[in-house]
């Protein structure tokens, strides 16, 4: 009798979007990550295996919602996603910093500095921006709409141009 192996299953899925093919995986708890095509879908799999657990399988029913949601997104019928999250590759500051970033209305943009002071530790500016640089959840919870003083997008996960891309998007509504 082999030893019971109790972390949880990782389904995963792949959806094609304006900014490339989002692969998006969830556990039990709900959407634990969505990555862009530069982070390489198979690196990031094999990181799922190591840190949430081994067994990681295609499974794009148990997905289906979310890319349903992404879709309307994209197609600018939906301002806001409504997905259980599973958080759990996020924690400390980062996670404080991430989970204020659905408060940003769609369509808007905050900066570094005010997005620090939100979660009050107004002097933490880079560490907001090293927040939203590991994401886990992009587009879902959206470090897009944090940008530089200056106005400038300022660096992104998925590429400035992929940030670009998104906040025309939201700005065309």
């Amino acid at each position: 009798m082999g030893v019971h192996d109790d972390r949880p299953d990782v389904a995963y899925r792949t959806v094609e979007s304006p900014v490339g093919t989002l692969l998006l995986a969830a556990t039990e708890l709900g959407l634990v990550r969505v990555a862009y095509p530069k982070e390489g879908h198979d690196t990031v799999l094999e990181t799922l295996a190591d840190r949430i657990g081994p067994r990681v399988r295609h499974a794009p029913d148990r997905l289906d919602p979310t890319a349903r949601q992404l879709e309307e997104y994209f197609t600018g019928s939906r301002r806001r996603f409504d997905v259980p999250l599973d958080w759990r590759l996020s924690t400390g500051f980062r996670a404080a910093v991430l989970h204020r970033l659905p408060d940003i209305g769609y369509g808007r943009t905050a900066t570094y500095a005010a997005v620090a002071a939100l979660v009050g530790n107004p002097r933490a500016v880079r560490a907001v921006g090293t927040a939203c640089s590991t994401n886990p959840l992009p587009v879902v919870v959206p470090c897009h709409r944090v940008v530089r003083s200056d106005g400038r997008v300022g660096a992104y996960l998925g590429c400035a141009g992929t940030k670009r891309i998104l906040l025309a998007l939201e700005a065309a509504a």
